[in-house]
């Protein structure tokens, strides 16, 4: 099951309190707290792939690609298109620039964070 991207998380400002932003961000993170997630996302972000293409680039079973791409499905953060008899998954960017951005304006709120996070 697919969950839908809660678009509160692409504005950090419509959250009522800090206990509502921590209860939509939380399963993303938790997601995304996998070194074996991370790293296929980020051979996502080169390109739509197979789990067949993730399986050989990622040096990954298909059984362990398969699995670590199901929460990864659940939270929104690839999408799915049928192509012939396999599917290819694609980064979101727009599910992942949720957690992103409320991470970002977390860090920014210290002088230390906003000197990181801001400076050119």
């Amino acid at each position: 099951m697919r969950q839908e991207l809660d678009v509160r998380l692409l504005d950090p400002e419509a959250f009522t309190s800090a206990a509502d932003r921590a209860r939509l961000l939380a399963p993303q993170l938790k997601a995304l707290a996998d070194p074996n997630r991370l790293h296929l996302l980020l051979l996502l972000a080169e390109g739509p792939r197979s789990v067949r293409g993730l399986t050989e680039l990622s040096g990954m079973s298909q059984t362990l690609v398969s699995h670590h791409l199901a929460p990864l499905r659940e939270q929104g953060l690839v999408t799915i298109t049928p192509k012939g008899r396999s599917n290819v998954y694609s980064l979101c960017c727009e599910a992942l620039a949720g957690p992103v951005k409320l991470l970002a304006t977390l860090a920014a709120l210290t002088p230390e964070g906003a000197d990181a996070c801001c400076s050119g």
